[in-house]
Formats: structure tokens, C-alpha cells, sequence
């Protein structure tokens, strides 16, 4: 059997806010639910799908990866405005050729 009850935690105790029908002594499982979300609700819902296994994070790396060089960048930036009207995509197949 399964009961949503309100609990106020007060002094290191979780305080029901109506009464249950309990006996003495007996065992109960519960999951703590908060009432307002932490911070920011897609980081809650990212870490509530992480918390069941749903979701990984990614793996962070040490380093960030390597920008494009300042040469080529350039190159690139002087090959696009050599092709005004063009679309990228034909830019691109004429850059690389018909595979």
C-alpha cells in the first residue's frame, strides 16, 4: 500500500502534518520529495534522470579540444566570400569534390 503524506522536518525529525495509521514500532519506506525545486527545474529533471538510470552525463575532458587554427579559419572565411549567392552546402561539394 502506498500513501503520499506531508512532513514538515523539524530539529533532525520528519514531522507528519495529519495523523497515520501507523502502529508503534512499525517499519515504513520513504521517498523525500521536496516541495520546491532547487534551483533550476531542467537541472532537476536532468538529475532526477541521471538518478534513475535513465540518463549519463557526458564525461568531462581535462582540456578543451583544439580551436581551428587562425590559417585556416581564414582560408575558410576568404573561400566563403569568394561565392556570394552561393548556397554553403554547394561551397562545401566544391570545396571536397563529388565523393
Amino acid at each position: 500500500m502506498g500513501k503520499v503524506v506531508t512532513v514538515v522536518y523539524e530539529d533532525g525529525v520528519l514531522r507528519p502534518l495529519d495523523p497515520l495509521d501507523l502502529h508503534d514500532h512499525q517499519t515504513v519506506r520513504i521517498r523525500i520529495l521536496a516541495d520546491e525545486p532547487n534551483g533550476d527545474p531542467g537541472q532537476e529533471a536532468i538529475r532526477i534522470l541521471v538518478a534513475a538510470g535513465l540518463m549519463r552525463l557526458p564525461e568531462r575532458t581535462a582540456t578543451p579540444p583544439d580551436p581551428v587554427p587562425e590559417k585556416e579559419r581564414r582560408a575558410l572565411a576568404e573561400g566563403l566570400g569568394r561565392a556570394p549567392g552561393k548556397l554553403l552546402s554547394e561551397i562545401i561539394v566544391e570545396d571536397r569534390g563529388e565523393w
